[in-house]
């Protein structure tokens, strides 16, 4: 019996979607509910599963744009065959060599069997690319016990072994790659260009001193870590004091919607992540109501989504204000761009040590340069320059987040 694998809609007003990569090959058989291909929209990436076990015959090749409920493939269900990667004692591989970065196991070596507890189990396209990346068979094993490997694991194995120095190689010849964009691509680049053009938009800077946050981390980072299974990061600082920011400044958490402004009385934190096809913004949903170590199991989450290209659209639905963090990659100072339809986007950089006028002393302190990037049509400079000195003093003091940004000692003193 031959099963249609058809595009699903992946949400309201998306016609046409673009076949990103095929995880298996052309007549490769697969097994029930194993994804099979990646989809991308011009708002997320998704990947399709086999609904049965059975022979996979591609209809669409990688690249092609096609329509939602277009057929892409057909599974012909049967008995599958079982793929078993060995390698065989008469033919025993090169040994490793010192120029290259191919890792392949010597004669000396045991075998994957004396290595591992289990069979390396691989479908034929996974069987394919082991070898011709010359990756160290006991290395998989040892990644992926008992699991049947299919293109993707390997793929990302073999991209994680990857020198990241490495990039493309520049020979001295006058060649070039061209490659197709991903529709998630052209609708950023769409998207970003249409915030230049049909928004005012305008940053303002600042400096918060990070030693009160970088003192609580390191003070209670493994505490924290035991008792609620991850890390204390910067974020969830931010978060909190953005939240709190936002109450008092409501204009800044506001949109346009035609001549109709949008304040909503809550408040959905997008954070940026940088993902293997671009950049997204998965959303916090009422994140004024969250506590540091919700903020912090639901930022790994969704970055994990994001990182595997699992991230949906009703993750990133929605919105009221985001934040970026350029830091990570060693940003100094950046000039964030909006978000439509939000009006305003925080930028955290680099923390850096640098001297500083403290106290009628000149110190060394770790610094933090920051950006709010808004929409003068609704923000004006007054609220955008109080919205971020207040996301200062609630960063520098970080016990004020617990009174709702009121000064703990007046609050003490019934002041």
């Amino acid at each position: 019996m031959a099963i249609e694998i058809t595009i699903p809609s992946p949400g309201e007003s998306i016609t046409q979607v673009q076949v990103a990569k095929w995880l298996v090959a052309n007549g490769e058989t697969v097994d029930k509910d194993q994804e099979i291909v990646e989809i991308d929209s011009d708002k997320a990436s998704f990947p399709l599963a086999s609904p049965e076990s059975g022979i996979v015959k591609i209809l669409v090749p990688e690249g092609e744009t096609i329509a939602v409920g277009a057929i892409i493939a057909m599974i012909e269900t049967k008995d599958s065959q079982t793929y078993k990667l060995t390698t065989s004692p008469s033919e025993p591989s090169p040994p490793v060599t010192s120029p290259s970065h191919h890792f392949t196991i010597s004669p000396s070596e045991p075998s994957p069997s004396e290595t591992s507890s289990s069979e390396l189990h691989a479908s034929p396209l996974a069987r394919k690319i082991i070898e011709e990346s010359k990756v160290n068979i006991r290395d998989i094993s040892n990644a992926f016990p008992g699991k049947k490997l299919t293109r993707k694991d390997i793929e990302s194995f073999v991209s994680r072994k990857k020198d990241v120095s490495s990039g493309m190689t520049f020979d001295g010849s006058r060649g070039e790659e061209r490659k197709r964009m991903t529709t998630l691509r052209l609708k950023l680049a769409e998207r970003l260009v249409a915030v230049k053009n049909q928004t005012a938009m305008l940053t303002t800077f600042n400096e918060i001193n990070m030693q009160a946050v970088l003192g609580i981390r390191d003070k209670y980072s493994e505490v924290f870590k035991e008792r609620f299974g991850v890390g204390l990061g910067l974020m969830s600082f931010f978060t909190k004091a953005v939240t709190i920011a936002l109450k008092e400044f409501p204009q800044v958490n506001s949109m346009i919607d035609g001549d109709d402004l949008i304040t909503p009385k809550y408040v959905d934190i997008g954070i940026a992540v940088s993902a293997p096809k671009g950049l997204v913004v998965p959303v916090l949903r009422n994140a004024e109501q969250m506590s540091f170590p919700e903020i912090e199991q639901k930022i790994r989450e969704l970055a994990a989504k994001a990182r595997e290209n699992k991230i949906s659209i009703d993750d990133m639905k929605g919105g009221t204000f985001t934040i970026t963090n350029g830091g990570v990659f060693g940003s100094l100072m950046s000039t964030p761009i909006l978000n439509p339809p939000q009006s305003a986007i925080l930028g955290m950089h680099r923390i850096q040590e640098r001297p500083i006028a403290l106290n009628g002393q000149v110190v060394l302190a770790s610094m933090m340069y920051v950006a709010l990037s808004y929409d003068h049509r609704v923000i004006d400079g007054r609220e955008s320059v109080s919205f971020l000195v207040r996301v200062k003093e609630l960063v520098e003091d970080p016990a004020k987040m617990l009174t709702e940004g009121l000064d703990p000692i007046k609050l003490l003193l019934d002041l």
